[in-house]
């Protein structure tokens, strides 16, 4: 079965994320705030072979699962790993870098 709502879409983004053991999920609501996504959510992985697997996992679930084109950039460093399906924009972090760059903090600000 086809995953077509964008609520079912991000709670089957994050079990996947959950599945690969990804730490520190944080979801932001970015819903009639930005034409941007309606989502972005933010996790870390434990080690940069982790972040590039847990990309992986989850572009390979989401193309069973969705019907949506799946854009991942970053995959060559794995320090932050960005997969956009459209309503919704994944980072995936190495820790030091996910701090540094204060993603969340900056779209907190905004919306």
């Amino acid at each position: 079965m086809l995953i077509t709502d964008t609520e079912h879409l991000k709670d089957f983004i994050i079990e996947c994320l959950l599945e690969k053991k990804a730490e520190d999920i944080v979801t932001i609501d970015l819903s009639n705030k930005t034409p941007l996504a309606k989502y972005m959510i933010f996790a870390n992985g434990r080690s940069i072979k982790n972040i590039s697997a847990i990309a992986e996992y989850l572009s390979f679930e989401l193309k069973h699962k969705t019907n949506l084109a799946i854009n991942i950039e970053g995959m060559s460093k794995s320090e932050w790993v960005l997969v956009d399906v459209g309503d919704i924009i994944i980072h995936i972090f190495y820790p030091a870098a996910r701090e540094h760059l204060r993603l969340e903090e900056k779209w907190n600000k905004v919306v």
